[in-house]
Order: C-alpha cells, then sequence, then structure tokens
C-alpha cells in the first residue's frame, strides 16, 4: 500500500541515511505527528518497535501500533511511561501552539541516550529572508499554510529554545543540501549566490533538520528569562 507522505517530496528519502545511523534493532521510537504513517513504516523497516501518534486517526494507514493524541495537549508525553530510544516530529512543530512545550515532551519522551529527529520549514533561508524584506509576510506562514503557526528561527532555536528544553543540538542539516525547492526554479541560481554572500546559518535548503540530544543539564524557568 502506498503511504502518501504529508512533507515536501524527497524529505523523508533525505532523512534515511540519518535515521539509519541511529538504528536500533529492537530499540523503541516513537513517531509524533505520523500523518498516513509513512514514517513509522521506515522505522519499523529499520528494526525499531513504532509507535505512531496523530490527532488524526483517519488519514493514519500504516499496520503499526497508533494513539490519537493532540500534541498541544501539556502533558502528551505521560504515553504509559515509556521511554524511547528515537523520537521523530517531521514537519509537525510549526503547526503547534507552544514549540518550547512540545519540546520539552519530547525531553521527557526520551531515553538519557536517547535521539531525537526533528523537522521544520527553514525561516532562515534566502528566499524566506527576502520574502520577508520585499512583503513583511513570512515563508510558509502564509495563506498557502494555513495550519503553520509557530515559525522556528534558527537562532531563537538555539538561543531561547533550547536551553529551556534540557536539549541539545547534535547535528542540524538542510534539505535540500545546497538549493530551494518549494522556491520559483528560474530565481534558484539567485538565491544559491545570495546565500554565499549573506551573513548567518541555515541560508540553504527549505527545511530545517535538528538532531537533538539530552543535555544533562536542568531546565530553564522560562518566567525569570
Amino acid at each position: 500500500m502506498y503511504l502518501k507522505e504529508h512533507t515536501i517530496g524527497g524529505l523523508h528519502d533525505f532523512l534515511d541515511p540519518i535515521l539509519k545511523r541511529f538504528a536500533l534493532r529492537g530499540g523503541c521510537a516513537i513517531d509524533l505527528g505520523a500523518g498516513s504513517g509513512a514514517l513509522s513504516v521506515r522505522l519499523r523497516e529499520l528494526g525499531f518497535e513504532v509507535i505512531a501518534v496523530d490527532i488524526n486517526s483517519e488519514r493514519f494507514k500504516a499496520d503499526t501500533p497508533f494513539t490519537q493524541l493532540n500534541l498541544d495537549n501539556a502533558d502528551f508525553c505521560s504515553l504509559g511511561d515509556r521511554a524511547f530510544d528515537l523520537v521523530t516530529a517531521v514537519e509537525v512543530i510549526e503547526h503547534l501552539e507552544n514549540p518550547v512545550a512540545f519540546l520539552r515532551n519530547i525531553r521527557s519522551l526520551l531515553k538519557p541516550d536517547g535521539v531525537a529527529l526533528i523537522t521544520t520549514p527553514n525561516m532562515n533561508n534566502v528566499p524566506s529572508r527576502l520574502r520577508f524584506l520585499l512583503t513583511g509576510t513570512l515563508h510558509m506562514m502564509d495563506e498557502k499554510a494555513p495550519n503553520h503557526i509557530s515559525p522556528i528561527f534558527y537562532h531563537l532555536f538555539m538561543r531561547k529554545y533550547l536551553p529551556r528544553t534540557s536539549l541539545r543540538l547534535a547535528e542540524h542539516y538542510s534539505f535540500p543540501k545546497k538549493g530551494y525547492k518549494v522556491s520559483r526554479p528560474y530565481y534558484s541560481w539567485a538565491f544559491r549566490l545570495l546565500a554565499h554572500l549573506l551573513p548567518g546559518p541555515a541560508l540553504f535548503g527549505d527545511v530545517n533538520i535538528f538532531i537533538l540530544k539530552p543535555s544533562g543539564e536542568n531546565l530553564i524557568n522560562a518566567d525569570k528569562s
């Protein structure tokens, strides 16, 4: 059965070699915002025991264990008090009302040596910067993406979000690695040129991919900062 991937085309294939590095036969994985279950099936094929989680049970078509859950719930991490070797959340965090709370729940789901893989639209890339400069609107946060409500900016993610969640960035990737898929193709050459001239991280790619691990540090109280 074909399972539709509710992501930018090619993202799951790009994630395959990354996920294979963390593959653990018999390990436990949880796929948050599983959609149709396409990624859940890939995780099972890597040897994980997989639980898929999504708010929408009707579009889930995979033959893996499924839990219907609203990821905006503050305590969604209490899934039978289980801890996981791998947590995935592909194109999920931008749909949620409280990204920091979501990251804290991910930390609670992870084993001490566990790994989380999160992807989200790249708000720092060249097309996004130019669009905001020229129109004052955010790329992937307009009427074409009505369910995207929380833009994730690289610097805020690193400096403000992660220190409040007891997570640390282990690796960062962009997809496509040195280009763009959702922007107009005949402008891509100009975007790539500007990416070599402008300062800052995450200038390439339409999607940011964050590999997170527990930091071992105490959570920062957001009310005191």
